[in-house]
C-alpha cells in the first residue's frame, strides 16, 4: 500500500465526503470511479470512524493518514497519551517502538529533539507523512530500524526513552508478560538504563504489577491508567531515584482526573476495620483495584471493608470526593425469583457481583434480569463469610 496511492486530492476528498457512511457499502457502490483506490478509501474511512472516540483531534484532521486496524487497536488514546505527556519534559526524547506515533507526538511536545524508531515499512512511511505536521516545531528524526539494535549502535543518551512493546504473538495471540513481548524489556533492562535518564514502558492492563516490580529492579513508579472506569494502560517508570516503589491509580473522565497513590509497604501494613453494609457502599475505581490498594484504600478513605476478599467498602456518612462509585443502600433482599419479579416487573436492574458464588451474568440469567433501570443489586460476601444481596441506588 504505497503512500502516494493512498493520499491524493481525489481520495482525500472522497474520504471527507463519506466519513459517516458504511465502508463496506462504499466498496460495493463506488467500484468504478477512475483513478480512485476504493479499498484504500474505505480503509481510511473505517479507521477514522474508529478514531473518533479514541483520537478525536486526529480523526478531525483531514491531512493525516491512518494505519491498519491492528496499529489503531494498539496505539494509545488521546486521553492516555496526554496524561503521559504531563509526566515529562526535557531536551532529548526517543520512542523506541514508534507505531502510529500517538505517544511520539504527545510526549514529544515537551522535548526539543524527538527520535521516532519503527521496524515496519508502512508505519515508517506514514510517520514521515504525519509526524512533521504534528511536531512541526521540533527537531524530528525518523529512523527505520529495530529499536534495540539502534540502542546498541548509538553512543547517545536520552532524557526520556519510551517503549510500547508489541503484545501480539503467533496467530494474533494476546501476550501480557514482559518477557514475552517484543522487544523484551526484561532482557534488555540494563541496556535501557544505560541509554536514558528516564524510562517509560507501556504495559498491558493484564500485566501482573507485582511481577513487573520484581522483573525490573529499581523501578520508580507504576501508574495504572483507567478511562471512564476501565483500565487501559499500565505505565512502568524508571527515573534512577532508587526510592521505594510508588503506585498511582489514575482515573480519567473527560477533563476530570483523580489520583490515588500508595506504596506496596503501605498496603502490606494497612489494617482496615470490617463491617456489615451500612448506609453507603463504595466500589473503588477500576484502576485502584487493579493497582491492589485493597486495604490502604479503606484506611485512607475512612471506610470499613465488607470482607477480606470483598473489595467493597461501607460507611454511615456520605463519602465526599471518594475515588469510586457510591451507592445508597435501600435494603437487604433475599435472592428469590418471586421477590425479584415483584421488585423489577420489567426485569431491569444493574447487577454487580463481588466475591459471590454467582457472577453478574449468571445472577441475571438465574433471576431473569436484564441490564437497565435505576437500581443496582450488589451481590457480595460479608464479614461473617455469608453471602447476601443489597438493593441500592447510585448517588
Amino acid at each position: 500500500m504505497a503512500l502516494q496511492a493512498i493520499y491524493h486530492s481525489q481520495l482525500k476528498q472522497f474520504v471527507q465526503d463519506h466519513l459517516d457512511e458504511d465502508p463496506a457499502q462504499l466498496l460495493l457502490r463506488h467500484k468504478g470511479i477512475p483513478g480512485l483506490d476504493i479499498k484504500a478509501a474505505a480503509r481510511q474511512i473505517a479507521m477514522r470512524q474508529k478514531a473518533r472516540q479514541k483520537l478525536p483531534s486526529w480523526s478531525a484532521n483531514p491531512s493525516l493518514i491512518f494505519p491498519p486496524a491492528l496499529s489503531m487497536e494498539q496505539c494509545s488514546s488521546e486521553a492516555t497519551a496526554r496524561y503521559k505527556s504531563s509526566l515529562f519534559q526535557g531536551n532529548t526524547f526517543i520512542d523506541l517502538t514508534g507505531g502510529f506515533g500517538v505517544d511520539t507526538v504527545y510526549l514529544g511536545e515537551n522535548f526539543t529533539q524527538v527520535t521516532y524508531i519503527e521496524q515496519q515499512d508502512e508505519l515508517v512511511e506514514l510517520a514521515r507523512h504525519n509526524l512533521p505536521q504534528l511536531l512541526n516545531n521540533r527537531q524530528l528524526r525518523i529512523i527505520h530500524q529495530d529499536g534495540i539494535a539502534f540502542l546498541h549502535q548509538t553512543r547517545e543518551q536520552f532524557d526520556l526513552l519510551f517503549l510500547d512493546p508489541a503484545r501480539r504473538g503467533k496467530g494474533n495471540q494476546k501476550l501480557y508478560r514482559l518477557q514475552d513481548l517484543e522487544p523484551d524489556v526484561v532482557e534488555n533492562w540494563d541496556l535501557l538504563q544505560k541509554k536514558a535518564v528516564n524510562i517509560l514502558i507501556k504495559g498491558s492492563p493484564m500485566l501482573d504489577i507485582s511481577m513487573a516490580g520484581r522483573e525490573l529492579p529499581g523501578l520508580s513508579e507504576i501508574h495504572v491508567l483507567s478511562v471512564k472506569n476501565e483500565v487501559r494502560e499500565l505505565l512502568l517508570l524508571y527515573n534512577g531515584s532508587h526510592q521505594p516503589l510508588k503506585i498511582r491509580a489514575v482515573e480519567i473522565n473527560g477533563q476530570d482526573q483523580s489520583v490515588f497513590s500508595f506504596s506496596p509497604e503501605e498496603e502490606l501494613n494497612a489494617a482496615p476495620v470490617f463491617s456489615f453494609p451500612q448506609k453507603y457502599l463504595v466500589i473503588p475505581y477500576a484502576g485502584i483495584l487493579k493497582a491492589g490498594a485493597f486495604k490502604s484504600f479503606a484506611v485512607r478513605q475512612g471506610l470499613a471493608k465488607l470482607h477480606h476478599h470483598t473489595h467493597v467498602y461501607t460507611t454511615d456518612q456520605f463519602p465526599k470526593a471518594v475515588p469510586g462509585r457510591v451507592f445508597e443502600v435501600l435494603e437487604e433482599i433475599k435472592a428469590d425469583k418471586k421477590l425479584l419479579k415483584k421488585l423489577y416487573p420489567e426485569g431491569l436492574a444493574h447487577v454487580i457481583s463481588r466475591n459471590h458464588p454467582l457472577k453478574a451474568d449468571a445472577f441475571k440469567k438465574k433471576f431473569r434480569l436484564r441490564e437497565g433501570g435505576d437500581e443496582f443489586l450488589l451481590a457480595v460476601t460479608v464479614m461473617n463469610g455469608k453471602t447476601g444481596v443489597w438493593r441500592c441506588r447510585m448517588v
